[in-house]
C-alpha cells in the first residue's frame, strides 16, 4: 500500500474557520451530485460498492467479499463553504478491504465548521450499513481534523453505537483551538505593538500583521527565524500555548509561519489570517488565561505587565457551552466508554499538540484515562502520517477492543515527558522514505 500523507496541498482541504460560530438563519442550498457517487472496486480486492444519499448526505460503502464482521467509518475533514457536499473514501481503505473489513463515509449534510451534522450524518450511515449489508460485529469510527472532533463527539453523543476510536489530527480540545488562534494573534500584537484588539480591523493582514513581524524580526526581512527579545518571548508562548515545550517545535515554528494566509499572498501570514476575524458571534475566549513567555512557570514582572495589558476576550456562553448541532464547535467532554487511541504530530501548528493535551486531562477528570491512547509523531504537516503509523495504529485498536491487550502509546499530560528529546520516537516512522516534512530527528 502506498504512503498515506495528508500534506501541505491537502491541508487546504481540511481547513478549520477562523471562529467557532452559529449557523446562519437561513440554510444554504447544500446539494449532492449523485453522478459523482459511483466508485470502481480496486483490482484484486474482490469488494462489493455501495452509494446513495441519506437526508441530504451522499454516502459510499464498500464491503470485501470475505468480510470480517468490522464495519470502519470515515469522517472526512472541513469541506470550505461551497454549497455540493462531496465524499471521501477512507484513506485506508486497500488495507481495509485486504484484511476483511467494510468501510463507509459520508459526505455529511452540510459544508463549513459542521461537526454536529458530521455526527449525526455518520450514525445515520450505520443504520443504513445495517439495512442495505447487515448488522456488524464491531464497528469503529475513524476521522481527520475536523472529523477528528466528529469522531471524538460521536462516541459521546452515540455510546452504544461505537466499540472504538481513531481520530487523528483531531480537534480533540474543540473551544480550546480557536482558543488558540486568538492567543496567537493577540500575543503578537500586545508583544509587537503595545496594544492589542479583537476583532482586529479590515486592515489587519495589510497593514498591521506587516509593522508585527517588522517588530518582532532582528533584521529586515528576519520573520521568522531572526527574531529580536520580543519575537523570541512570542515564539516561546506560542509553543507553550500549542502543547508545550517539546521536540520539533522549532521546525514547525518557521513551517507555519512562512506561507501566506489563506486566499493571501504575503509569506508568514498564515497563522495570523486562522484567527483574524468573527463572523456571526464570538466564541473564542482568553479572560482566564495567564500568558507565559518562559519555561519558569513563575509569573515574572513582564508576565505580569503582559496579562494586566492584554486585550481580554469574552465568549459568547451559548456559543461556548451549548450542545445544539448547529454550534461549529459542539463539545467534547471526554466522558468515553471506548478505547480510543489517537495520532498528533508534535509539529503541527494549525491543529496543535494542545488538543491532546487537553483531551487527555478532560478524559482523566471523567475517570477514563485507561481508555485512551495517544501517540506522539514528528513532523510539521497537519495530518501528515504514514501507512505504517496509521495501519499500526488501526491494527493496535482492533486488538485492543477485541482481544482487551492495551497498546502503549505516548504520556501526553506530564510536561516533562513531553519536553524530552526523545518524545515523539517511539511511534515515528522515520523508514519510509519522505514520511515526515521536517520531523527532528531523534538522539543517537
Amino acid at each position: 500500500m502506498s504512503r498515506v500523507s495528508i500534506a501541505l496541498l491537502a491541508l487546504l482541504a481540511l481547513l478549520v474557520p477562523t471562529v467557532a460560530t452559529a449557523a446562519p438563519p437561513d440554510e444554504p442550498a447544500w446539494f449532492v451530485d449523485a453522478s459523482k457517487l459511483p466508485f470502481d472496486g480496486i483490482p484484486g480486492l474482490e469488494a462489493e460498492q455501495y452509494w446513495g444519499i441519506e437526508q441530504g448526505a451522499g454516502y459510499r460503502m464498500e464491503v470485501p467479499t470475505d468480510w470480517n464482521g468490522s464495519l470502519v467509518m470515515w469522517a472526512h475533514g472541513f469541506r470550505g463553504d461551497g454549497l455540493e457536499l462531496t465524499v471521501d473514501n477512507h484513506p485506508l481503505r486497500p488495507y481495509l478491504l485486504a484484511n476483511g473489513f467494510a468501510w463507509a463515509a459520508s459526505s455529511f449534510s452540510a459544508n463549513g465548521y459542521a461537526v454536529g451534522a458530521g455526527v449525526r450524518d455518520t450514525e445515520r450511515l450505520t443504520r443504513v450499513f445495517r439495512h442495505e449489508v447487515g448488522r456488524p460485529d464491531t464497528t469503529y469510527v475513524t476521522g481527520a481534523s475536523m472529523g477528528g472532533h466528529v469522531t471524538a463527539r460521536s462516541i459521546e453523543q452515540y455510546p452504544s453505537r461505537y466499540d472504538g476510536a481513531m481520530p487523528i489530527c483531531g480537534v480533540l480540545a474543540d473551544n480550546a483551538l480557536f482558543d488558540y488562534f486568538l492567543d496567537y494573534n493577540v500575543l503578537a500584537q500586545q508583544l509587537a505593538l503595545g496594544t492589542s484588539t479583537y476583532p482586529p480591523g479590515p486592515d489587519y493582514l495589510t497593514t498591521t500583521v506587516p509593522e508585527i513581524q517588522a517588530e518582532l524580526e532582528a533584521v529586515p526581512g528576519g520573520w521568522p527565524v531572526a527574531l529580536d527579545a520580543d519575537g523570541e518571548a512570542f515564539k516561546q508562548a506560542v509553543e507553550l500555548r500549542s502543547g508545550g515545550d517539546r521536540p520539533n517545535f522549532d521546525q514547525a515554528w518557521s513551517f507555519w509561519n512562512s506561507f501566506p494566509s489563506f486566499g493571501g499572498s504575503a509569506p508568514g501570514d498564515f497563522l495570523f489570517g486562522v484567527g483574524a476575524s468573527p463572523q456571526d458571534g464570538i466564541a473564542v475566549d482568553n479572560t482566564d488565561v495567564a500568558y507565559q513567555l518562559d519555561l519558569d512557570p513563575a509569573i515574572s514582572d513582564a508576565e505580569a505587565t503582559l496579562d494586566d495589558a492584554i486585550v481580554r476576550v469574552s465568549g459568547d456562553p451559548d456559543l461556548r457551552n451549548a450542545m445544539s448541532p448547529n454550534l461549529a464547535s459542539p463539545l467534547v467532554t471526554g466522558d468515553i466508554d471506548v478505547p480510543v487511541l489517537s495520532l498528533h504530530n508534535l509539529g503541527d501548528l494549525f491543529v496543535p499538540f494542545h488538543n491532546e493535551v487537553v483531551y487527555a486531562h478532560e478524559v482523566a477528570d471523567a475517570g477514563k484515562s485507561e481508555l485512551l491512547v495517544q501517540r506522539a509523531i514528528r513532523g510539521v504537516n497537519h495530518c501528515g502520517f504514514t501507512a505504517t503509523e496509521l495501519t499500526t495504529a488501526f491494527d493496535d485498536l482492533v486488538t485492543w477492543v477485541e482481544d482487551g491487550v492495551r497498546p502503549e502509546g505516548d504520556d501526553v499530560r506530564d510536561p516533562a515527558a513531553v519536553a524530552a528529546p526523545d518524545y515523539g520516537c517511539r511511534f515515528t516512522d522515520f523508514a519510509t522514505p519522505g514520511g515526515h516534512l521536517l520531523a527532528a530527528p531523534c538522539p543517537g
